[in-house]
């Protein structure tokens, strides 16, 4: 259907784009000081102008169609474009009322978020954190549909994507991130386990019963990865989506479990043994990912400022990784 762009109300735009990020009218109506029989007259325009239904009711809120999802980050995009060229202004965290959405796991959360929110409790007392959990190695289409403004985790598709670009190249990675700490894995048992009195050979890490933290479930990661590379295996027989949950089960069976060093104080259990892998394996990379549209938000710059010293703080006595010279052919 042909759209005369000259003929287009643009604020049916904004009540779109309020619609679409609450999926709620009323909250929609109140956030744009307007009327819900307002929302749903300037609804009811854009559907006539644009022949599609965009939004359908479901439950308590409504459920975009496939084109509302499709038009939504170019709407929004070009509506903060407009608002940051016609109404540039300073931020003030003191009097800011910003709402940031952040993605990451539980280990990761429990980490950073403390810090975090005692600043922003010294210096944005009316700015909002909503952490969702993270569920994918590969945040982009989060950020892309604007379901967060930052992801936060180890991204390696994502670290590779970014380090390999070239100017040539920027437009088809519109996305940024900061690095807040370099890790290592380690392998962990509890106390008293028959592997936790002497160093972890390779035969027995491979001949152990597995516990595997994986967002999607698979039984198959990042070390079984470098484990076929040298022609070997493990068993697998659990599966979490969650480290502080990989913490306790590990604690109270045989199994073993591969995490990030600095993951393993969070769960809180002190019954856990560390040992070193028995094999080189890459250093885990703590991201901060977000979309570049965001790059020059004088509030998501305040807010990467913030979770850098965050970080600072929650990683300041976390052990260094070793060199990759201190590795050894361990069987």
């Amino acid at each position: 259907m042909d759209v005369n762009f000259r003929t287009l109300d643009l604020n049916l735009l904004r009540v779109f784009d309020e619609v679409m990020a609450e999926r709620n009218l009323t909250r929609a109506a109140r956030n744009l000081s307007i009327t819900q029989p307002a929302v749903s007259n300037a609804l009811r325009r854009l559907r006539e102008t644009l022949g599609d239904e965009l939004v359908r009711r479901s439950g308590a809120g409504v459920e975009p169609t496939p084109r509302a999802l499709a038009l939504w980050p170019t709407v929004r995009d070009a509506l903060r474009q407009l608002q940051h060229t016609l109404a540039p202004h300073e931020f003030d965290a003191a009097v800011a009322d910003d709402t940031f959405v952040l993605a990451m796991a539980d280990a990761t959360a429990a980490e950073l978020v403390p810090g975090l929110v005692r600043i922003v409790e010294e210096e944005a007392p009316a700015i909002s954190l909503r952490v969702v959990p993270l569920t994918t190695r590969d945040p982009r289409p989060l950020l892309e549909n604007k379901e967060v403004d930052m992801a936060i985790g180890y991204f390696p598709l994502v670290s590779a994507n970014l380090a390999a670009r070239g100017p040539s190249s920027t437009a088809a990675q519109p996305f940024e991130a900061q690095r807040l700490y370099i890790g290592e894995y380690v392998c962990v048992m509890r106390q008293g386990h028959p592997l936790a009195d002497h160093p972890l050979t390779l035969d027995a890490f491979c001949a152990a019963r597995h516990l595997l933290v994986t967002f999607s479930g698979r039984p198959y990661g990042f070390i079984d990865q470098t484990l076929g590379a040298l022609g070997r295996e493990r068993r697998v027989v659990a599966t979490v989506n969650q480290f502080l949950t990989a913490g306790r089960v590990v604690a109270n069976s045989d199994l073993l479990t591969v995490l990030p060093r600095h993951f393993v104080k969070v769960a809180g259990i002190e019954q856990l043994v560390l040992r070193e892998l028995p094999f080189q394996q890459p250093l885990v990379h703590v991201d901060a990912v977000w979309h570049r549209q965001a790059q020059q938000d004088h509030a998501h710059e305040w807010l990467r400022e913030a979770l850098l010293r965050s970080a600072a703080a929650a990683f300041a006595d976390a052990k260094p990784p070793r060199p990759a010279e201190e590795f050894s052919e361990r069987r």
